[in-house]
């Protein structure tokens, strides 16, 4: 499979990972054409850590692996989703999701 074609606009794309089983949003991290490949041939996650600068296997010394079930692209091959089953916390802070700091919510009763 020629993986260049989701790296066309630079060498990094964000990845969007799900919990299959109620589609909650877990994380955003980006991925490489290597950890894209090495998630592919594994079948867990690996991401690439522009702080670190470096590849990282999600889950492997918390042992809160992402057993990926799909990965699909959007319309333009520049985002990837990620159906994952998660063991665990999928947040380094230990939460379920990355995604638990409310910045704003519609007032439904105006």
């Amino acid at each position: 499979m020629d993986l260049d074609v989701y790296f066309q606009k630079g060498e990094l794309i964000p990845a969007v990972v799900v919990e299959e089983k109620n589609g909650a949003v877990l994380m955003l991290a980006y991925m490489n054409k290597e950890s894209l490949q090495k998630t592919m041939e594994t079948g867990y996650t690996w991401f690439y850590s522009r702080s670190r600068q470096e590849l990282w296997n999600k889950g492997a010394t918390s042992g809160h692996l992402q057993k990926v079930k799909s990965i699909v692209a959007d319309c333009d091959n520049d985002t990837l989703l990620v159906t994952v089953n998660q063991t665990g916390a999928a947040c380094h802070t230990g939460s379920y999701s990355c995604f638990f700091n409310q910045v704003w919510k519609a007032d439904d009763s105006k």
